[in-house]
């Protein structure tokens, strides 16, 4: 079989920008490389041949060992603020292949994660543990089932090695699918490693990629700056909403596209607390749950600041320009978030109280340490039995309230829950899930776990009999779930 018949149709626009943006690298080869697991749906989405990509070819290219036709692997240069200081970074383990284009002539990165070295792996191996892969693999499908704009990932392949961390560990490579992988980041390299003219030229190649309409408007420049602000304020509120915590929102974990990207020390939380943590390494919560909008609006800053020479040829004019856009931040995330709340309430229309009834109910949920998705779900099944919060008589009061508020709905009944339904998930991937699956896959390489919460998860506001067992919460423990970045 040859490489034609996967259908990867790879076009290659990133390479011609300046080679200051890129390294031309071929990914490591690998001993013995074994499907994992593939993403049939996606990869029919794509219009690539899933069945060719599990023969022998398919799995070489997915691991790396063989070169795909038309493709013209690099690794991409960019830089970023890390727990806010600022560092040279680049793809360090992953490679690149191309952009593949769809029939409708959709354009999307294909990107081997765990390839091996690169020039800038800055002393790693570049490779990639199988745990932390195939948990990218189920947050980043989970995401999409929630109708979050994320990267997706179209498979994981063990590579028949033994990859040494805090203990040794299956090597394995995820290719990972995106809009694209241009970040805050690679702006920030472009404003502090190159010249205006490449600033400018990567500026306009992002436009031509994903804002094309930037270029009927006035300022493009600045039309781009607030696009960008425009999707990540309805990222973010929409992480928010679902309880979910990146866990590192570096510069470099930005993308210019809006999708969520680079599932590392990421989880749901259970009990609402804004100050949760999960990170093993965010150990001042700079990157907790309630954080989140903040370093969102702090990383926007950081990628106005790139755009400054761009925006106006008079300096003063050029930074007021970002002040102001970057101020519009909050108004627009604050709105995106409370409407998204309102409708989690069931709420059609818009009331000035609307605000202090989603924060009373917010309150009395970290009061009560009551899970998140839970407390929304049985308010959309109506089932207010058996949880300690429905007791307290603080939160039957609210209860009055929101019943009152709902009486002046013009909707029926049936329309509320129906509503409710469609955005609060009867399931997401809880922490103890996520473990229980990547340990069967890692230690007794059992995928039947991961593949069935990877089907639950793909239909989250199904609320099917199937998804009862999967609402269950974790057993109490005295020690508190911690992820890794598993680099």
């Amino acid at each position: 079989m040859e490489d034609k018949n996967i259908n990867f149709n790879f076009d290659n626009s990133y390479v011609k920008l300046s080679d200051t943006f890129y390294n031309i690298q071929n990914p490591s080869k690998v001993p013995d490389p074994k499907l994992a697991i593939l993403n049939n749906n996606l990869a029919e989405s794509l219009g690539v041949n899933s069945k060719a990509l599990e023969t022998d070819i398919g799995i070489d290219i997915l691991s790396g060992n063989r070169i795909c036709e038309g493709s013209k692997p690099i690794a991409q240069a960019y830089a970023g603020h890390q727990f806010g200081y600022f560092t040279m970074l680049g793809d360090g383990r992953a490679v690149l292949l191309g952009e593949h284009i769809t029939r409708n002539g959709e354009r999307f990165d294909i990107q081997l994660k765990g390839s091996g070295r690169t020039p800038y792996s800055r002393g790693g191996d570049g490779k990639a543990a199988l745990g932390p892969m195939l948990r990218e693999y189920i947050i980043s499908e989970a995401l999409y089932g929630l109708g979050i704009p994320t990267t997706r990932s179209l498979a994981v392949v063990t590579t028949g090695e033994s990859i040494v961390r805090d203990r040794i560990e299956p090597g394995a490579i995820l290719t990972r699918v995106a809009s694209s992988h241009i970040r805050v980041g690679t702006f920030q390299y472009a404003a502090q490693y190159t010249s205006y003219n490449q600033l400018k030229e990567l500026a306009d190649y992002t436009i031509n990629r994903h804002y094309t309409e930037a270029f009927n408007t006035e300022n493009p420049y600045l039309y781009l700056l607030k696009e960008v602000i425009r999707k990540q304020s309805d990222l973010i509120a929409k992480w928010l909403q679902v309880g979910f915590i990146h866990g590192v929102m570096n510069t470099d974990n930005m993308t210019i596209s809006g999708e969520s990207i680079d599932y590392g020390p990421c989880a749901f939380m259970d009990n609402y607390d804004p100050n949760t943590v999960f990170s093993s390494i965010d150990s001042q919560g700079r990157y907790a749950y309630g954080n989140q909008p903040y370093i969102a609006a702090w990383n926007l800053a950081r990628f106005a600041e790139t755009l400054i020479p761009l925006l106006d040829d008079n300096k003063e004019k050029a930074i007021k320009l970002a002040q102001d856009a970057i101020l519009e931040f909050n108004d627009i995330y604050k709105e995106k978030y409370i409407s998204g709340m309102r409708l989690k309430l069931g709420l059609f229309n818009k009331e000035k109280e609307d605000e202090d009834l989603i924060y009373e109910l917010l309150n009395l949920m970290q009061k009560y340490k009551s899970d998140y998705t839970n407390t929304f779900r049985n308010l959309t099944l109506n089932k207010l039995t058996e949880v300690e919060i429905f007791e307290k008589d603080d939160f039957k009061s609210w209860h009055k309230k929101w019943n009152d508020r709902l009486d002046r709905e013009e909707k029926s009944k049936e329309e509320i829950a129906k509503l409710m339904k469609s955005v609060n998930p009867s399931v997401i991937p809880r922490n103890h899930r996520v473990e229980e699956a990547l340990e069967a896959a890692v230690k007794n390489d059992d995928y039947s776990v991961l593949k069935n919460l990877l089907e639950v998860l793909s239909k989250p506001y199904d609320y099917t009999e199937i998804q009862e067992e999967y609402t269950n919460l974790p057993k109490p423990t005295k020690i508190p779930y911690r992820t890794f970045c598993g680099t």
